[in-house]
């Protein structure tokens, strides 16, 4: 049983780059899309999360409840999450309308020094049997030590784990082996990171996290967030795969809402491409993309199953050849029960 959690904030963060104008109609259909993935939770909302819409931060679109209930809706075997930071949204004007909505698990952030913050929402939703965590957000501005006296104090709150935020994307792999190390040695809770990628480090900094005992990773399909983004979750899931972890998240759907949601709904293409992961997952040659691609068109099949196939015959360049070859092959089999051409944990 795979011993990550995958928080999947793309309707949230995601919500910066949209300048909060997300419709439900995507929500709907992204949410559709990721249930049966295998993710652990699907967090929803304004950018700066519940109570947040002003015109300082940025109106939302929708009020939460509808956004949530849309997303609830839709949203049958991942859990729905919210985040709030105290200061935006308060327990009787958004906590309490988030659980009528059906919400299943609260992140509550706050600056990385201010934990105490959080003390009264933690303790009232953890008192009401809810599952919450906390956030250390601008976490590169404070020492690991002091990172790790903040997140004690969520742990004595009722927090069920602490999620580190590297909300400038400016810290380095050492830098957070070094936050997740201390607070494991004064915690017994679990631990989370969020990386962004200002500096291009979001995929090598959450495999930092996850090699020093982090267990929850709160990332964005196509990497969609403030800034230069986030941690893209599809390609973080592919390499997880490749260095032999188990994830329990089918890459497959994932890919599909990159493509199809977020691309094109959103119309935020940046990231890496659907199929640049698969070939890269496979081993193929990058050129061969455009090939493929003009073959999967015209014998109506899936272009990532001809990378897997391709994959497993270990094609170089100068092998194109054999694009067509494998397209026949995938079209025989169709209608029959041996898919083995492809790679089962993909599915």
């Amino acid at each position: 049983m795979a011993d990550i959690m995958f928080f999947d904030s793309t309707l949230r963060d995601g919500s910066h780059t949209l300048k909060q104008q997300i419709t439900l109609e995507s929500i709907q259909n992204y949410c559709q899309g990721v249930d049966k993935a295998g993710l652990y939770t699907v967090v929803v909302g304004h950018g700066n999360g519940l109570g947040a819409s002003s015109l300082q931060v940025g109106l939302s679109r929708h009020e939460d409840q509808e956004m949530l209930s849309v997303a609830r809706k839709y949203l049958r075997h991942t859990k729905l999450g919210v985040y709030m930071i105290p200061g935006f949204g308060t327990i009787q004007d958004d906590i309490i309308p988030a659980l009528d909505s059906g919400v299943d698990l609260f992140k509550i952030g706050t600056h990385c020094t201010e934990a105490d913050t959080t003390k009264e929402h933690i303790e009232f939703l953890a008192h009401h049997n809810r599952e919450v965590y906390g956030v250390l957000m601008m976490t590169h501005m404070a020492t690991p030590q002091q990172l790790a006296s903040e997140a004690g104090k969520m742990e004595d709150y009722g927090a069920r784990g602490i999620i580190l935020m590297d909300s400038a994307g400016a810290l380095l792999p050492e830098s957070v082996t070094a936050r997740v190390a201390a607070i494991r040695e004064n915690t017994s809770f679990r631990i989370g990171f969020h990386a962004h990628n200002n500096l291009g480090m979001a995929v090598a900094n959450t495999i930092a996290a996850l090699e020093s005992g982090a267990t929850i990773v709160d990332a964005t399909t196509r990497g969609i967030g403030g800034g230069e983004g986030n941690c893209q979750l599809e390609v973080l899931l592919a390499v997880l795969q490749k260095m032999g972890r188990d994830t329990g998240v089918k890459l497959y759907p994932m890919l599909d809402v990159s493509q199809d949601v977020v691309a094109k709904e959103f119309g935020y293409t940046n990231g890496i491409s659907t199929l640049s992961i698969v070939s890269g997952l496979s081993g193929v040659f990058s050129a061969f993309n455009c090939k493929v691609q003009q073959v999967a068109k015209e014998f109506k099949i899936d272009p990532r199953d001809i990378f897997v196939e391709l994959g497993k015959q270990k094609v170089i360049a100068g092998q194109e050849d054999l694009i067509v070859d494998v397209a026949l092959r995938i079209v025989a089999m169709q209608g029959k029960d041996d898919s083995s051409y492809l790679i089962e944990s993909l599915l």
